[in-house]
């Protein structure tokens, strides 16, 4: 792989991860909610989905999945319906912002190994993912060239990539905690969280591709 190569899938998938989707989301609601550094552990689950669904679709049950409408309706409709069950736990959230304090990052509310694994759900609840992967990869390996390393650098760019960005995100969220400490403004957001990941979760069970 060459570097004009590199550079471009670079581009490709910068713009791709920054527009926010339902695992960036969560890092900013997760950063509000316990501060950046608890964050990450989110943000580590959103990655590891990323790297299994490469892995996936590098087997080629991407491939397969582009090929079995029943199995990827099922696929859709277990992700979308699980997005909007987190949709519906924000939107019923009656816990304050006090998790956000300093003290609450000695002592989180929720275990680093829970955040870790919604990070993880979420990430790999979409199965467009899988067929994603499956034609971006494609675009830059050259097959006159040993292809396991090829596959291994655009992945650790992707997930170096995509912990960045999906930081930044928990970073934001932490950033504007204060203004949340407002029990009403903090309802608001959770409403405003759980509107969006059950449209999300719709979109996804509605969508015929």
């Amino acid at each position: 792989m060459d570097a004009l190569t590199w550079l471009t899938y670079v581009g490709v998938i910068f713009a791709l991860i920054i527009f926010p989707g339902p695992v960036a989301l969560l890092c900013t609601s997760h950063g509000l909610k316990f501060g950046r550094k608890q964050a990450t552990a989110t943000v580590l689950g959103g990655v590891a989905a990323s790297l299994v669904l490469m892995m996936i679709s590098s087997l080629g049950l991407g491939a397969v999945l582009a090929t079995s409408e029943t199995a990827f309706a099922i696929l859709k409709l277990v992700g979308g319906a699980y997005l909007i069950y987190l949709g519906i736990s924000a939107w019923r959230d009656t816990t304050s912002l006090e998790v956000a304090s300093p003290s609450a990052e000695q002592a989180p509310p929720m275990p680093a190994n829970k955040r870790f694994q919604r990070g993880f759900t979420v990430g790999i609840s979409n199965p467009k993912d899988l067929l994603f992967f499956a034609a971006l990869f494609p675009n830059f390996i050259d097959v006159s060239q040993p292809q396991l390393m090829q596959f291994m650098i655009l992945a650790l760019t992707w997930l170096l990539i995509d912990f960045t960005l999906m930081s930044t995100y928990a970073g934001l969220g932490a950033s504007i905690s204060r203004w949340f400490q407002s029990p009403r403004r903090y309802k608001r957001f959770n409403r405003a969280t759980g509107g969006l990941f059950m449209a999300a979760g719709g979109t996804l069970m509605a969508s015929n591709q």
